[in-house]
């Protein structure tokens, strides 16, 4: 089996120092790639060796598969961990990493190109029992058939473009006369997205929960699931804020999710670290979605209750060694909350809000874990994603793990710029979301900019008004360093 001595992390930011720091716990060398947007970052700083890969566009840099290969061929790397994003369930990277004789971090060619196509990842599962959403079973296009084959499924439903991701290619189609325009619309953002234009049909799920399980199968044949975590919290399709376990699922639920999950890794050979997606209706009925063949980026909360460190048994994996625990062994320990911190405008519909980070100070103390890729003064950069960090706490029970995060999320000190932070502490003091009585229409249905603007009782108002006025008209003038020290003392005075 093959040893691995030194590692190239194909990925940029908070992943590549994440993965790297697991790598020199286990004595192995490591390898950074970096744009020129990223020659200071903290990842190049802490590797071993760095090489450049071109200027800041990934599709000059970290999208080059075939010069990563080539550089770390010639710097005698033993094994390319993708992270994620970027190159990470890309099949030709995979293969061709392969086929140079160097050891991929990840699961197969193969696996990739099955669970990379939605249409063939179902089709793969069926023979397990696997519960699906109904629909389609294959890639359609002749309109008349497609309406037909709607009716059958009945309104509203689902149109995906079976390459998709993110959102892209996706339509809800509530009625018939929709549906001919809305089917259009897929097709074409498919192609412009995928290059693929094959969509399906699915029977579309209300007030839907997004629930995933992680799983680690060895080269051995060997398979189990971590537990679930919670990731209906989201913008755009997006993740902002996951945990484990789900304040939903019970016992029985989740050993039933858990051999769904197995079973789907099982239908492609799978192994190394991969999730296995589900979405849960209002009846707690559960749908394979798809499987991410990659590490997670919100596998921290998985690591903080398992006490598995998951890029480690990645790394044991792709060295041909078998996993050392079975599933008997696994245990849930309390419970874990991560919050992602975009660079992004609340308030704007989460744009990003590019710029330098004037302050940047972590929060610290028991059960809290950062996971970022900046530092103080640095700018960051428009050309990928505007993630700075992954705030992650982890306590007893879910209550405290919350009110944890709320305090960390108070400590973390950021300016210069937007993030998400006020929204998640939005979001994580809201009723629907303490009570765990929530789905991935969150935003959509509590939240709006006004909900972040800060707000004043009425005598409250009153005091900043006699405290404008007394600031603005006294017959003694102060200097404005004076004045703001007396106004601050007597609204504390105030709040006291």
């Amino acid at each position: 089996m093959p040893e691995i001595k030194k590692l190239l992390v194909a990925n940029r930011g908070e992943i590549s120092l994440r993965i790297m720091r697991t790598a020199r716990e286990m004595g192995i060398a490591t390898v950074a790639v970096f744009s020129e947007a990223d020659r200071l970052s903290p990842h190049v700083m802490y590797a071993d060796e760095a090489i450049c890969l071109g200027p800041a566009p990934s599709s000059e840099s970290y999208l080059l598969g075939d010069k990563i290969i080539r550089m770390a061929k010639e710097l005698g790397v033993d094994a390319i961990h993708p992270g994620y994003g970027f190159l990470s369930e890309n099949e030709n990277f995979a293969r061709l990493v392969a086929e140079s004789g160097i050891v991929f971090v990840g699961p197969s060619p193969e696996s990739i190109r099955v669970m990379g196509s939605k249409l063939a990842a179902k089709q793969a599962v069926a023979k397990y029992n696997i519960p699906l959403v109904p629909g389609t079973e294959e890639a359609i296009s002749d309109l008349g058939e497609a309406k037909k084959r709607a009716l059958e499924i009945g309104y509203p439903i689902l149109i995906k473009a079976s390459a998709g991701g993110g959102g892209k290619g996706m339509r809800v189609v509530d009625n018939e006369g929709e549906f001919e325009e809305q089917m259009q619309r897929a097709v074409s953002e498919a192609k412009s997205a995928f290059g693929d234009g094959a969509v399906f049909i699915e029977k579309f799920i209300t007030s839907p929960r997004h629930i995933e399980i992680q799983v680690l199968g060895d080269q051995h044949g060997n398979v189990v699931h971590l537990f679930e975590r919670e990731c209906s919290i989201q913008r755009r399709h997006q993740k902002v804020i996951e945990e484990a376990p789900s304040a939903v699922v019970s016992e029985e639920m989740r050993s039933a999710m858990g051999k769904a999950a197995v079973g789907v890794a099982k239908a492609c050979d799978y192994y190394g670290a991969g999730t296995v997606e589900f979405i849960v209706d209002d009846k707690l009925n559960f749908y394979f979605l798809e499987m991410n063949t990659r590490l997670q980026v919100e596998h921290p909360v998985t690591e903080m209750i398992t006490g598995k460190d998951l890029v480690r048994e990645q790394l044991k994996i792709a060295s041909g060694m078998p996993l050392d625990f079975k599933q008997e062994d696994l245990k849930i320990n309390g419970h874990a909350v991560e919050v992602r911190v975009y660079a992004e405008d609340p308030k704007n519909n989460f744009l990003p809000d590019i710029g330098t980070l004037e302050t940047y100070k972590r929060p610290q103390g028991p059960g809290i874990r950062v996971d970022d890729g900046f530092e103080e003064g640095m700018t960051i950069p428009i050309y990928y994603d505007p993630m700075i960090a992954k705030l992650i706490t982890h306590a007893a029970n879910r209550e405290s793990a919350i009110d944890r995060m709320l305090r960390a999320i108070d400590d973390y000190k950021i300016s210069g710029i937007q993030t998400t932070l006020d929204f998640c502490k939005f979001a994580l003091t809201h009723e629907a979301f303490r009570s765990g009585n929530f789905d991935t229409k969150f935003v959509e249905n509590y939240f709006s900019p006004a909900v972040l603007e800060p707000s004043f009782e009425s005598k409250e108002l009153e005091l900043l008004a006699a405290l404008a006025v007394e600031f603005f008209t006294n017959s003694e003038p102060k200097s404005n360093s004076q004045n703001k020290k007396s106004a601050d003392t007597a609204w504390r005075k105030r709040l006291n």
